[in-house]
């Protein structure tokens, strides 16, 4: 099973980040379900800018600590440097 590490864009234009192995199913929970991330509840709409494929969960929880850690300049640079994104949207 293959997990991923996305990005969404919230309607504040802040970054959240999270991993999951179902991206289309997580990012519409996260516009509107109670079970989406109690951080992008409150900044509705969301829209999903990146997405990057690990191979099992500790990889994809690894990277997703590693991009939550990132300044937004660099997350902004990998979000535009994304080519497996057209694949979900």
């Amino acid at each position: 099973m293959s997990y991923f590490v996305y990005m969404l864009q919230c309607n504040d234009n802040t970054l959240y980040t999270g991993i999951t192995v179902d991206v289309k199913r997580r990012v519409q929970e996260h516009n509107s379900s109670p079970k989406g991330a109690k951080y992008t509840r409150v900044r509705r709409p969301v829209e999903l800018v990146y997405v990057e494929e690990s191979g099992d969960r500790s990889s994809a929880s690894k990277r997703e600590y590693i991009i939550k850690n990132m300044k937004k300049k660099q997350k902004l640079e990998l979000i535009n440097s994304n080519t497996l994104l057209t694949k979900f949207v």
